[in-house]
């Protein structure tokens, strides 16, 4: 899978070169290229930011070298999703990042400042994608754990495919059972004798309804689109 990603603030990108990401790229299972929009500006000082129209505070990205960008990295017919990272876009759910994994490549925009001159996302953009309802100063880390979010869902990035399954916001829809590991008592705290007795079906309820009762406690409107049996649905319903 190609992701490309375009910005003003290339270097932050750095931390895609570590841990399974990294792996994943020096693996060749996701091609991921960082491209810096300021060269594309046809102004003087390379500047990528002017006053909005109608006033107001702060500065907004031109359109000229994003667009001219996008058609260096991204040309028409392009076989993915164009993606502008934006508070004001489409909530990122597990759902979603499930859909876009499967996507042949992906453009990330990176907007800063006030945003970006709205006739780019009319133009060029397929989707807006917020990663929660709060306001970070730019989409740089927005487009990390998208990435991040993608990457581990396609074949071979991570160690077992069954790892992404079983997770929170998996293919259930429940939230995670608890883990845990050695020693068998840690600070006066004993690991569940169920996990210990080596019974896989027993151990497998057990994490069942702690899924459960974890998304009951913390999400419960996760609930309502879970999959779950009709004595599931009596009890946590």
């Amino acid at each position: 899978m190609r992701i490309d990603v375009l910005t003003i603030f290339p270097d932050m990108f750095a931390p895609l070169e570590h841990s399974i990401i990294g792996r994943a790229r020096a693996n060749e299972l996701l091609d991921v290229r960082i491209t810096d929009i300021r060269p594309f500006s046809k102004r003087k000082h390379k500047n990528t930011d002017d006053y909005p129209y109608g006033g107001g505070a702060g500065m907004l990205m031109l359109a000229q070298p994003i667009a001219d960008a996008i058609r260096a990295v991204a040309p028409e017919p392009y076989p993915g999703k164009r993606i502008y990272m934006s508070p004001r876009g489409q909530l990122l759910t597990q759902n979603l990042v499930r859909d876009l994994s499967r996507e042949p490549a992906l453009l990330l925009l990176c907007g800063h400042y006030e945003g970006i001159d709205q006739r780019v996302v009319d133009r060029y953009i397929d989707l807006e994608i917020s990663i929660g309802d709060y306001v970070v100063t730019g989409g740089e880390l927005p487009a990390m754990v998208l990435i991040d979010a993608v990457a581990r869902l396609r074949e071979g990035v991570l160690g077992s495919d069954q790892s992404a399954a079983d997770e929170s916001h998996g293919a259930g829809g429940l939230l995670e059972y608890p883990h845990y590991t050695r020693p068998q008592v840690f600070e006066g705290m004993k690991v569940p004798d169920v996990l210990i007795n080596g019974d896989h079906a027993r151990i497998a309820a057990w994490r069942r309804e702690q899924s459960l009762r974890v998304t009951a406690e913390r999400r419960p409107d996760l609930l309502k689109t879970a999959d779950l049996t009709d004595k599931e649905r009596e009890i946590w319903l």
